[in-house]
């Protein structure tokens, strides 16, 4: 079993910034990546980024490509998600998620989900 518990969503105005961080607790050894995903109202759920454990590699989804960025801390088991000039369009449930796999865009692919967070971006 794997834990995941979001915190550092908010209300913040367009142009803005919020920083999300995932702690990641329990059976960690042998994960490929963490990812975080979200889920605006009404819509499906979108990949947002992702990074592996090992290396660093990083993956973003292209409406967030160039203001968000992915890092990790692996001594504290954390991922952070730096969004900058926030548009209304993030508006969304942030969730973190893990997976085994090398397929870290794909929702269906992570088996651990963290509660998710509420970012709310206003014009």
């Amino acid at each position: 079993q794997v834990q995941l518990v979001e915190s550092g969503g908010g209300l913040v105005q367009a142009g803005g910034s919020l920083r999300l961080s995932c702690a990641a607790s329990g059976r960690t050894f042998g994960r490929n990546a963490m990812g975080w995903f979200r889920q605006p109202p009404g819509k499906e759920r979108e990949f947002v980024a992702a990074i592996t454990w090992i290396g660093g590699s990083t993956f973003y989804g292209d409406s967030v490509k160039g203001r968000f960025t992915i890092s990790r801390d692996s001594a504290k088991n954390t991922v952070v998600l730096q969004m900058n000039s926030l548009k209304p369009e993030d508006t969304a449930l942030y969730y973190c998620a893990s997976t085994t796999s090398t397929r870290v865009t794909i929702a269906r692919w992570y088996d651990y989900w963290g509660q998710g967070t509420q970012v709310t971006v206003s014009s």
